[in-house]
C-alpha cells in the first residue's frame, strides 16, 4: 500500500535540507555537503520504508546533492589568480529563498487569527481546545515525524530468523484506535502510541494513520522545543454527555 504525502503541513526536499541543516546547526553558508547529502539519503530510505511514494523533485535535489559532492571531490583547475565558484552557492540561495519565502507566508497565515482573541463587549469568551505553539512548545511536520519514526524503528530488538506475521491490522484499525485512546487521554506522546505492541508493522501504521489524521484536521501534533517529546492532541475537543 503506498501513501502520497500531500499535505499542507508537510513540505518538500527544501524543508528537508532546512530540517537537516538546523538539527546540526549548521551555517547555511558553509554546508558539508557529505554530511547532508549522507543524512538526506537516510531520510529518503526512512520514507520508502514506510511505502511513502516519493515526489520526484525529491529525487531531484538527491542527485544534485550528489553532483555537488563529486565536484568538491574534484581538485581545483581554474587558471592562477581565478577564483573557483563554490559548487554550494547556487543550492545555498535557493535555500536562502526559501526560507524567505516560506517566513513570509507563515507570517500571513498568523494574521488570519489576529481577531481570534478580540471580543466583542458582552460576548462570551471562546477556549481553545489545544495549547497555542509558544516557542516551547511548536507544531511539527513530516521530518519530525520521521526522526520519531528512525528512533522507535532503532529501539526494536533484532528481527528472527523466522517470522510468521499473522497481523491484519488494516490503516481504518490503526486510526480508530488512535482517536480512541486521544478521546480518553486528550493528548498522547509518539512514543505512547506505540508502547502496546512496539512492533514494526504497527509502528508503520501509527506514523501513516498520524499522516491521514493531519490530513483529515483531526489531530495537531505539536514538539516541545526543538527535537523534544513529540505528542499529538485532538484538533478539536469533544463533547462529552
Amino acid at each position: 500500500m503506498d501513501y502520497e504525502v500531500k499535505l499542507d503541513v508537510f513540505e518538500g526536499p527544501l524543508d528537508l535540507l532546512l530540517h537537516l541543516i538546523k538539527k546540526n546547526e549548521l551555517d547555511i553558508y558553509d554546508i558539508p555537503i557529505a554530511l547532508i547529502t549522507r543524512q538526506y539519503l537516510e531520510y529518503l530510505e526512512a520514507l520508502k520504508a514506510l511505502n511513502l511514494d516519493l515526489a520526484g523533485e525529491y529525487l531531484v535535489l538527491a542527485a544534485t546533492l550528489v553532483h555537488i559532492k563529486s565536484k568538491m571531490l574534484l581538485p581545483e583547475t581554474t587558471d592562477e589568480g581565478e577564483e573557483e565558484p563554490d559548487p554550494r552557492r547556487e543550492l545555498v540561495e535557493q535555500l536562502l529563498e526559501y526560507q524567505a519565502f516560506k517566513k513570509a507566508s507563515q507570517s500571513l497565515q498568523t494574521r488570519e487569527l489576529l481577531d481570534r482573541d478580540v471580543f466583542a463587549r458582552g460576548g462570551a469568551a471562546v477556549t481553545e481546545a489545544l495549547p497555542q505553539a509558544t516557542p516551547q512548545r511548536v507544531e511539527v511536520g513530516l521530518f519530525e515525524l520521521v526522526d520519531a519514526f528512525r528512533q522507535a524503528l532503532g529501539r526494536l530488538s533484532p528481527p528472527e530468523r523466522i517470522e510468521i506475521d499473522l497481523d491484519r491490522t488494516s490503516l481504518a484499525d490503526r486510526i480508530n484506535a488512535i482517536m480512541e485512546r486521544l478521546r480518553r487521554h486528550r493528548s498522547l506522546t509518539f512514543a505512547e502510541l506505540i508502547e502496546e505492541r512496539p512492533e514494526r508493522r504497527l509502528i508503520v501504521h501509527t506514523f501513516i494513520a498520524l499522516l491521514e489524521l493531519v490530513r483529515q484536521r483531526l489531530i495537531r501534533i505539536f514538539q516541545e522545543g526543538s527535537f523534544g517529546t513529540i505528542r499529538v492532541f485532538l484538533a478539536v475537543e469533544e463533547e462529552h454527555e
